[in-house]
């Protein structure tokens, strides 16, 4: 605890602007608030640098891309004819992947992960190679995802981000590392969250059949 309240105290302000900006993205994220995406611009363009100040090229490299996603995230949320200035809801319902398509996904994604750990390890100076890739290679997928609500996300995230709290507690990142630890309670609570609106949205389809 006293090692925990240290390196806290040593934290930059820009990793806490960073994580200010991750949370509020997060928590509008589960309440399908389009605002998550200016924040999680926001967030990510700061992480990019901190990760590769670090040498954690992969992550840096996730938190480019990010910033992409933030844009085309937005675009997708606000995308709807149906959709006007003063709804801040995503305007499309939650769906949810085949359990087949899921397995296809994690196969593919693992391949990748064995190839570009072993690139980085054997060729950069990269940490923790291949624990990096996984959470970078999968992060691509689950934020693909969550722009197109897909429910599974939350899972995705969950496995990912109990990684990233070893790994960012590893290299000294305390705050992002607790940040992290909040992250797989929200996405517990963005999971069954989005699980009860899915069912509930297709509910609403089968009452006129009933």
């Amino acid at each position: 605890m006293d090692l925990f309240i240290k390196q806290l105290s040593i934290t930059s302000y820009w990793e806490w602007c960073a994580v200010i900006f991750a949370l509020a993205y997060l928590t509008l994220a589960i309440k399908e608030n389009i605002w998550c995406w200016p924040c999680a611009f926001f967030s990510t363009a700061i992480y990019a640098w901190l990760f590769f100040d670090v040498n954690l090229f992969m992550e840096s490299f996730l938190n480019a891309y990010y910033l992409i996603m933030a844009v085309y995230g937005w675009m997708q949320w606000s995308g709807s004819e149906n959709n006007n200035q003063d709804n801040l809801l995503s305007p499309f319902n939650i769906i949810s992947w085949k359990l087949r398509t899921h397995i296809i996904i994690i196969l593919l994604l693992s391949i990748g992960v064995l190839i570009t750990g072993y690139l980085l390890s054997s060729f950069t100076t990269q940490d923790f190679a291949y624990l990096d890739s996984f959470t970078t290679i999968f992060a691509l997928v689950a934020t693909y995802m969550i722009t197109k609500k897909v429910l599974e996300n939350w899972l995705y995230w969950i496995v990912i981000d109990l990684i990233s709290v070893y790994l960012f507690y590893s290299k000294g990142l305390v705050l992002t590392s607790t940040l992290f630890s909040l992250y797989v309670i929200l996405a517990v609570i963005g999971w069954y969250k989005w699980k009860t609106e899915f069912h509930l949205t297709n509910l609403d389809k089968l009452k006129p059949l009933l």
